[in-house]
């Protein structure tokens, strides 16, 4: 048996990666990818490598979800505090045209 990928087993790691790039995706990923390892022969130096490659892939797709909301959040709160900071400097002037 080749020791390569066969153009079929790329086509379908390309749609595994695919569905990876979406976290809420990543269960159907997981078994697209599954039945990819399925048919790669066991000793194949490409199983291993393939392996440890969709675990990096996921790691990396979580972690990266994970900074998208973080930087959202801080994004809101950032708006928010514009606004608030511009509620209060507009209550200043009233105040100070009152006077």
């Amino acid at each position: 048996m080749s020791d390569s990928l066969t153009p079929n087993q790329i086509n379908q790691l390309q749609a595994c990666f695919a569905l990876a790039q979406d976290p809420r995706t990543h269960a159907e990923a997981n078994q697209g990818f599954t039945e990819l390892l399925d048919s790669v022969a066991d000793d194949s130096p490409a199983f291993e490598l393939l392996k440890l490659l969709w675990k990096e892939v996921l790691t990396a797709r979580r972690s990266a979800a994970f900074w998208e909301q973080i930087s959202d959040v801080e994004k809101e709160m950032s708006e928010r505090i514009t606004q608030d900071h511009l509620q209060l400097h507009q209550n200043y002037l009233r105040l100070v045209q009152e006077q």
